[in-house]
């Protein structure tokens, strides 16, 4: 596809970033994550209750990101996201200031960025590098400054399937990327998706086989595969 669009402003990398956390706490979860459509712009971020985590980026782009988490949304993400790995329901934690519900959610924060830079890297040849995500259990607004010139500051409300509330917040510098010349995207690639074919293609082949008695030879590609 050749990209042609003339410039890229706050809002599309805004919606870089709220893609990239909806697809990761979407498979981590199982289950659908929505967020609204509209934007707010407001004055300041901050940590607010009950749950939440701030982490800054800098190199092509500079910025802070902050996930504020209810506790009815971050049990809703922890458990859900802890049943769809076989853990028993009767081990999970109960409690939003657990130490585990933290862990897996500064986990999945550190896995959203890891996208957010690999989609920046696609959408926009432009790299950035990030400090560790860091969860905090808050019961008033915590102000965190961020330490850039002429700041810009947005919010965007999510929610989980169950309809639990979470909210990001972002503050960016001020920049607008416009585009030099025409050049074709590169296609995405899903390593999921990759690996499932594969794994499609090898059961026709066994099956195939299974028919002709052959297919042994085939044992250590399956293997290398990992399926």
């Amino acid at each position: 596809m050749i990209v042609d669009s003339p410039t890229k402003s706050t809002e599309e990398i805004l919606l870089i970033l709220c893609k990239a956390v909806q697809k990761v706490l979407k498979k981590a979860s199982d289950q659908e994550i929505l967020f609204s459509p509209f934007v707010q712009t407001i004055n300041k971020t901050c940590l607010k209750p009950d749950i939440g985590c701030f982490t800054i980026f800098e190199g092509g782009l500079s910025g802070l990101l902050i996930m504020n988490f209810s506790k009815e949304a971050a049990l809703d993400i922890y458990r859900s996201y802890m049943s769809h790995m076989g853990i028993p329901e009767d081990e999970l934690s109960i409690l939003h200031t657990s130490d585990d519900v933290a862990n897996v959610l500064g986990e999945l924060m550190n896995q959203t960025m890891g996208h957010f830079q690999t989609d920046l890297r696609h959408e926009l040849h432009v790299t950035v590098k990030q400090n560790q995500p860091k969860m905090l259990v808050v019961s008033k607004d915590i102000s965190i400054a961020a330490q850039i010139e002429d700041p810009q500051y947005r919010r965007v409300s999510f929610e989980t399937e169950q309809h639990k509330p979470f909210f990001l917040e972002l503050a960016l510098e001020k920049t607008e990327f416009e585009l030099l010349f025409p050049y074709e995207k590169e296609k995405d690639e899903d390593v999921d998706e990759i690996f499932l074919k594969a794994k499609q293609e090898q059961q026709k082949k066994d099956s195939a086989d299974k028919k002709t008695g052959t297919g042994e030879a085939d044992d250590e590609f399956i293997k290398k595969m990992g399926l």
